[in-house]
């Protein structure tokens, strides 16, 4: 079940009448129910993986908690049933294939589904377990531990909350209140605008121009940037609805974009963008390798290995490996000449991010070169205008004058973030209004629309 479909929307509002009407103590169990029911709308067999998961870090960590002398077993053993599924159902095919490349040998693959969503869930699974290791006192209740996993707003593609701030929040009594539901549903309608009206739109031009390989670089410069505006719109558009669904609950989840373009270096970027994965990374991995503690060279192989984990864990392919590495040494490098020059701002950092995203969009490491070598070699406006121009792929001045006025109202929506509280009640209530018809007269229903097109679905 997608949030950008008709079954969402008549599953969200069911599911809030039904909630309210319950009394407090059945809430939680109906909330879990309702969430398994979400996840099996994609595949009934492997809701079986996240009840495993749940079963097995629920009973590793009270294990963990009661023995505490004896508690590093438990860890190991927890970690590497839950990090196994993980490698079996998402990597196992990918390392048969490298391996492969590298023994000129071809060995046999599996016919493996990826799970929606196995990433996010076991991360938050395996999260919970270290926190308890480290001395977090686990719950007891069952029914609050498997709906912390299996949360339907953030079950598919998080954000990747903590224990410590979500379980609280489920063993507490929950009153509707109108303030949080109708936080919820500007949260909710800025989602469908983010991603019907703005990346569905962009994804049009980017999938044309990677359809093939293209001969001129100006192409190739546009689908850099654009998708740059489709994958953030795309995934912070997912993250909006999840946070609005919750709060329409009465639960609160973290933000996971602060405006990341208007970064002025990529370390700063990295603390805008994708934040609860970030931080996941940073507190469990990171910190784990010691850190900035064992002096520069040591920090610098410690962020090379988390950002190249980073961008395998976003997807089995060599592509997303190079994009993670890339971010990491660019942090390397602005770390290195910070202190003489600082070259490093708002479009350099974006221009940066391009470069290293169009190894993430790439559906090879051949096709990213290919079109870094196109940008630099061949910039022809000719070749634009003649035989590659975008009007093959739909694009008209109604489509480009949409698409900047959207882009216009998202870069505005960013900067004045900080300030939306202030907003009046009234001015709430028209902004309702112009989004849901924006969405209804601008949202993008052509030949690329795909109701289950949410990029990080795939990871």
């Amino acid at each position: 079940m997608n949030f950008n479909s008709l079954q969402y929307f008549l599953f969200l509002p069911l599911v809030l009448i039904i909630y309210y009407i319950l009394r407090p103590k059945y809430r939680n169990v109906f909330l879990l129910l309702a969430s398994y029911y979400f996840y099996t709308r994609w595949n009934v067999e492997y809701a079986a993986l996240i009840f495993i998961s749940t079963v097995s870090t629920y009973i590793c960590s009270l294990l963990i908690y009661k023995y505490t002398e004896r508690k590093k077993p438990f860890l190991v053993v927890n970690m590497a049933l839950n990090l196994g599924i993980l490698f079996v159902f998402k990597y196992l095919n990918f390392s048969l294939q490298t391996a492969g490349r590298l023994l000129g040998h071809d060995f046999a693959l599996f016919d493996i589904l990826l799970p929606a969503g196995i990433s996010f869930y076991t991360f938050q699974s395996v999260g919970y377990t270290i926190d308890v290791y480290r001395g977090q006192k686990p719950t007891k209740n069952f029914v609050d531990y498997a709906l912390f996993v299996s949360f339907f707003p953030q079950l598919v593609a998080g954000p990747i909350e903590r224990s410590a701030k979500l379980l609280p929040q489920f063993a507490a009594v929950r009153k509707l209140s109108l303030d949080k539901f109708h936080g919820g549903l500007l949260l909710i309608l800025w989602g469908l605008f983010k991603k019907m009206v703005i990346a569905d739109r962009v994804a049009v031009v980017v999938n044309f121009v990677y359809a093939e390989n293209r001969t001129n670089g100006y192409l190739y410069i546009a689908a850099a940037v654009l998708f740059c505006i489709q994958i953030y719109c795309d995934f912070s558009a997912y993250t909006d609805i999840a946070r609005g669904s919750a709060r329409m609950l009465g639960i609160e989840l973290m933000e996971n974009f602060r405006a990341p373009f208007f970064a002025d270096s990529v370390k700063e970027f990295w603390r805008r963008w994708h934040i609860s994965l970030s931080t996941w990374f940073k507190d469990y991995l990171y910190f784990t390798l010691g850190g900035s503690r064992r002096g520069k060279l040591r920090t610098y192989i410690n962020l090379l290995i988390v950002f190249g984990i980073s961008g395998l864990w976003h997807g089995a392919a060599l592509t997303f490996v190079v994009w993670g590495l890339l971010n990491g040494l660019y942090q390397i490098i602005e770390d290195l000449i910070h202190k003489k020059i600082r070259i490093l701002s708002n479009i350099v950092t974006f221009a940066l991010t391009a470069i290293a995203f169009v190894f993430f969009r790439a559906p090879s490491v051949h096709t990213a070169f290919h079109a870094l070598g196109t940008m630099a070699r061949n910039t022809s406006i000719s070749g634009v205008l003649e035989g590659q121009s975008l009007i093959n792929a739909q694009i008209t001045l109604k489509y480009v004058y949409v698409l900047l006025a959207a882009a216009a109202v998202l870069a505005a929506a960013d900067i004045l973030k900080p300030r939306i509280k202030k907003i009046p009640f009234f001015v709430k209530y028209v902004f309702y209004f112009l989004l849901t018809m924006s969405i209804i007269i601008f949202g993008y229903y052509g030949t690329a629309y795909d109701a289950a097109d949410f990029i990080y679905f795939r990871f």
